[in-house]
């Protein structure tokens, strides 16, 4: 079931990208929930899976899945100056998480928890 497509298109220059952000949010049995908040925040959020959902803002886009246990996988596109936005957004939502930002070469950039 689709929550929002009202949010903003990934830019374009983000949009041939390789995944550069991976993470966990933690205590999240349900996908649904999370993207019901991003889409309250003004994000597009549209199923992807059974129980997974594409995320999306222009600077941003995230695919989350649930998992076996309490976590919500995540991984997508990033404007590498704005992984803060996306700590401070989870911060906001209330989530537990950890992030990995990755560069061209799958090096670890940065790492943020919350």
């Amino acid at each position: 079931m689709d929550i929002s497509d009202e949010g903003r298109e990934l830019d374009a220059r983000w949009r041939d990208a390789d995944d550069d952000v991976h993470g966990v949010l933690h205590g999240c049995r349900d996908a649904s929930t999370v993207a019901a908040r991003f889409a309250a925040a003004g994000w597009s959020s549209r199923s992807s899976s059974w129980h997974g959902y594409a995320l999306e803002t222009a600077w941003c886009l995230l695919e989350i899945d649930p998992v076996e246990g309490p976590d919500v996988l995540l991984s997508g596109v990033v404007d590498p100056t704005r992984l803060d936005d996306l700590a401070r957004l989870l911060d906001f939502f209330g989530l537990r998480y950890e992030l990995e930002l990755r560069d061209e070469e799958n090096t670890l950039v940065r790492e943020l928890t919350g």
